[in-house]
C-alpha cells in the first residue's frame, strides 16, 4: 500500500532575531539547551524534547509580525518562578484555561510570544 505521507510531528520552529547574543542569553536563562550555534553564530538551535527551537540572524528575515510558540513544560509554576528569577517579566501569572491547560505567556527580546503550558 502506498504511503499517504501523513504528518508525524513538529521538527522545529525558527524565529528571527536582531541580536543573536541577546537572544541566546535569554533562552539559556530559561534553561533551553543549545545543540548548535551560539551567541556569535548566525544560526542557533535549542533542543525541546524531540523538537527544536531555532534562532536565525539572517538580515532578510522580516521581524515585526505576531505569532506564539506554545511549549509544554513539566511544571508551569516552577518555570514561571525560573523566568522571574532571571529578571524576565511574564505577561501574567500562571492560570488554568478553559481548554484544560495551565499556562502563562512571556515575550522574548525580539517580540516573539512564548506560551509555557501543561495539560491539566
Amino acid at each position: 500500500m502506498e504511503s499517504s505521507g501523513d504528518i508525524e510531528s513538529l521538527s522545529a520552529i525558527t524565529l528571527a532575531t536582531h541580536d543573536m547574543a541577546r537572544a541566546v542569553r535569554f533562552y539559556r536563562a530559561l534553561g533551553f539547551r543549545i545543540v548548535h550555534g551560539g551567541e556569535n553564530e548566525a544560526f542557533t538551535s535549542f533542543a525541546l524534547g524531540s523538537s527544536f527551537l531555532n534562532l536565525t540572524g539572517e538580515t532578510h528575515a522580516p521581524i515585526g509580525f505576531w505569532g506564539r510558540v506554545i511549549i509544554y513544560v513539566s511544571d508551569v509554576d516552577a518555570f514561571y518562578r525560573r523566568a522571574k528569577a532571571h529578571g524576565i517579566e511574564p505577561q501574567f501569572e500562571p492560570r488554568d484555561a478553559p481548554w484544560n491547560e495551565r499556562y502563562f505567556h512571556l515575550t522574548d527580546p525580539d517580540g516573539h510570544e512564548l506560551s509555557f503550558a501543561r495539560p491539566l
